[in-house]
């Protein structure tokens, strides 16, 4: 009845069993810390944390515990989750997700996008690298930027950076996130404007990996507007440049071969001493959309297999990462955290990704047979956020519930995207979810 998702609460237990046995690297003293019996253990904690809703703490505790009159006091388990440091939940994040190996793919390439995302959490003025103000007199607020690497194809996240909103960078996220991947074999990183630059194509070339990345215009002052390009319209064109630090007259006389990097533009492959030189080659598609405007991307996969209509294809499923950020905050609850220090809620966002991880895991299993109506059928994710929750918090003693029925039953129409059809974003401004006002 529930076999697969047994062996995923299995492998997932297993893992906090295995940290739970030697702690000492996941917690702050480990001389101290987790070393005598209590009724919060870390296995225990580590669990609780992953299967956390929106609701009130202690009514969180009290629906883990199962109503037991002997429940941990809301102060007994913020005591112990301060022990454990925010790497313990991020290590497990990727033990967890790269346990994965029935993978789907895009012509045998994995499919990776990249980007960021704000998250609010409780106000603090004393956290100044994460505060804001717009005013003197106005209420302050605290952001904290999430960048995340999302498999395209099996809805995964595989990776994440987090950082100070006033520290954030997103371009060298990336960096560190391709540099430190154990993703092996052929790969796309699919990312927006943000991420232009040639340190990024770079970092990504060496790994031996292949992009699609989005850059600003021809009107633009961004990569472009260095380059020999046509003036306007659509086309498909090389690019081979040979990057440098140094201004000779070499340099100066052959713009159209050498591109000089300022001291001020990171490039983590150039000095003035033994790296002078750094040739890159790249494509450069410029496509019309269906309302006139024009967008290009740079790309290193060769136009013999992807010609620019298959490479706007690709460019367009980097929206499956806008969806899932979406799914993260509002279905699985990244705007309702349970802690005001930043560390602790660092700790929540690896937390909540693998509970998002582990229902889409679930709901990648579920086969959904399709009526004969007039729209196919997709799993509702909410449902099985849901129930994925509750299977997890289920205990040894009580009937599980049947997870793959209860997600099979709960199914929603796909309604198709009509070409041509278009929506405006609507952005609106949304704040963290105070403590007080949380469902009884």
């Amino acid at each position: 009845m529930n076999e697969y998702a047994n062996s995923l609460k299995e492998k997932l237990t297993s893992l906090i069993r295995e940290m739970s046995v030697a702690p000492a690297p996941y917690v702050k003293n480990p001389e101290k810390d987790f070393t005598r019996k209590k009724k919060l253990p870390f296995e225990t904690v580590m669990q609780l944390l992953i299967s956390m809703g929106g609701n009130s703490l202690y009514k969180e505790l009290l629906e883990s515990q199962g109503y037991d009159v002997n429940t941990a006091t809301s102060s007994a388990f913020v005591q112990q989750r301060n022990k454990i440091l925010p790497s313990a939940m991020a290590y497990l994040f990727q033990e967890f997700t790269q346990s994965v190996t029935d993978l789907k793919n895009y012509r045998g390439y994995r499919l990776l996008a990249i980007d960021g995302s704000d998250l609010h959490f409780a106000t603090d003025p004393a956290d100044t690298d994460t505060y804001f103000q717009s005013q003197p007199e106005a209420r302050g607020y605290n952001l904290l930027h999430l960048n995340a690497t999302y498999d395209l194809c099996n809805r995964l996240y595989v990776d994440a950076i987090i950082q100070p909103r006033r520290l954030s960078n997103e371009r060298k996220a990336l960096g560190d996130m391709v540099d430190r991947s154990c993703i092996e074999g052929k790969t796309i990183v699919i990312a927006d404007r943000g991420y232009e630059s040639y340190n990024n194509f770079a970092h990504i070339e060496r790994k031996g990996w292949s992009y699609v990345i989005r850059v600003k215009d021809l009107a633009s002052s961004g990569i472009l507007s260095g380059l020999r390009l046509p003036d306007s319209g659509s086309f498909d064109q090389e690019v081979h440049l040979v990057l440098t630090k140094k201004q000779t007259k070499e340099v100066k006389a052959h713009p159209e071969i050498y591109k000089f990097i300022p001291s001020k533009s990171t490039f983590d492959f150039l000095d003035l001493k033994e790296h002078l030189y750094y040739p890159i080659s790249f494509r450069v598609v410029r496509f019309v959309l269906s309302d006139g405007a024009y967008e290009t991307v740079i790309t290193n996969l060769s136009d013999a297999d992807f010609p620019p209509d298959e490479l706007r294809s690709i460019y367009n499923m980097r929206w499956g990462i806008e969806t899932s950020f979406r799914a993260l905050k509002y279905t699985v609850g990244l705007t309702h955290f349970h802690a005001k220090r930043r560390e602790s809620v660092i700790q929540e966002i690896f937390a909540r990704m693998i509970m998002y991880n582990f229902a889409e895991m679930m709901t990648s299993h579920v086969v959904i047979s399709q009526k004969a109506k007039q729209y196919h059928y997709q799993v509702n994710f909410t449902v099985a956020v849901h129930v994925c929750r509750h299977f997890l918090r289920s205990r040894d003693d009580d009937p599980p519930p049947d997870v793959e029925a209860l997600i099979r039953k709960n199914v929603l129409p796909i309604r198709p995207i009509r070409p041509g059809q278009q929506n405006t974003r609507k952005i609106r401004y949304k704040s963290s979810v105070s403590f007080v006002y949380r469902v009884a």
